[in-house]
């Protein structure tokens, strides 16, 4: 059914809470797919229910594959997912299935499809030290002093994102180069060909099923899931808690934000980061097919186009 001489891979993508999963395992079953994990939170192992994984059930139907891998504490980034992914890849098609990544992390599929730069590696102690210079300096000294070294590396990210601006300084410490600079450099694509779907769905009704998900969340009991890892005493520095949702219910526990206000500020973040990877989509991505999962026939005719490609 797929080409041997350039295997295919299929994407599902779009916002978060656009019915990606679902459509991902409809192909599945009917193509014999694996269904591998392209979102990041959703790789990390204590947030299930927060982060919207599929459940056992659907587990069951097809195999999934790079969900709730990795502890709380460890990073993952772009090219760290990408080696994973093509392992997935090769082991998927190795079995004589279909791969079908799913998953709204743009950057991350762009990286695997596009290439990335090869970044020597940093020594341990660079990264210390600038997670220690984060803490001490605080997020805007730190960006200002990046933004000396690299400019439009500061200009794509966003203020509180510690992860990538330590990543960035890093970098610039390790090897006197820009981490822009070395985005740009050449880069190897992905050998596969990729059959990329976008669901692009009405504005006002993601906003619903935005809120919808949140209210299922709390009825499948993610209060309790979140409250096992704040008895933890977790690390805040730990990248698995930028989860949505997770530091309102951590300032819940602490008294500082009841419940009803954790749900209405978890439903705002979600809504605003759906909103800004529509935008990221609509300029760095170029689909294969466009839908509004609203619309019947969907599935038909993804296999249809899929069909055609194979012919």
């Amino acid at each position: 059914m797929i080409s041997q001489a350039r295997p295919s891979v299929i994407v599902v993508t779009g916002p978060t809470a656009s019915g990606k999963s679902a459509l991902a395992l409809a192909l599945a079953e009917r193509r014999g797919g694996t269904v591998i994990n392209a979102d990041a939170m959703q790789t990390y192992d204590a947030f299930p229910i927060l982060t919207a994984q599929p459940a056992q059930e659907e587990r069951a139907r097809a195999p999934h594959a790079l969900y709730g891998v990795l502890p709380l504490s460890e990073a993952v980034s772009a090219a760290r997912w990408r080696t994973m992914a093509t392992a997935e890849i090769e082991r998927t098609l190795e079995a004589g299935r279909v791969p079908i990544l799913c998953g709204g992390s743009g950057l991350y599929l762009r990286t695997l499809m596009k290439g990335i730069a090869t970044i020597p590696e940093v020594p341990a102690g660079l990264r210390e030290q600038a997670n220690a210079d984060w803490a001490a300096l605080g997020a805007d000294a730190f960006r200002a002093r990046l933004e000396v070294h690299d400019r439009d590396i500061v200009a794509r990210l966003k203020p509180g994102d510690r992860q990538r601006h330590v990543r960035a300084w890093e970098v610039w410490q390790a090897t006197g180069r820009p981490l822009s600079d070395w985005q740009e450099g050449e880069a190897s694509g992905a050998p596969w060909r990729f059959a990329t779907v976008l669901l692009s769905p009405d504005r006002a009704w993601l906003r619903e099923r935005i809120e919808r998900r949140f209210d299922v969340m709390l009825a499948q009991g993610v209060e309790a899931e979140v409250r096992a890892v704040f008895d933890r005493h977790p690390d805040p520095a730990w990248p698995g808690l930028k989860a949505h949702g997770a530091p309102e219910f951590f300032r819940h526990f602490r008294g500082e934000m009841a419940l009803e206000e954790v749900r209405r500020v978890g439903i705002d973040h979600t809504r605003q980061y759906a909103k800004r990877q529509m935008t990221w989509f609509r300029h760095q991505i170029t689909p294969d097919l466009v839908f509004d999962p609203r619309v019947d026939q969907v599935l038909g005719q993804i296999e249809k186009y899929l069909d055609n490609l194979d012919a």
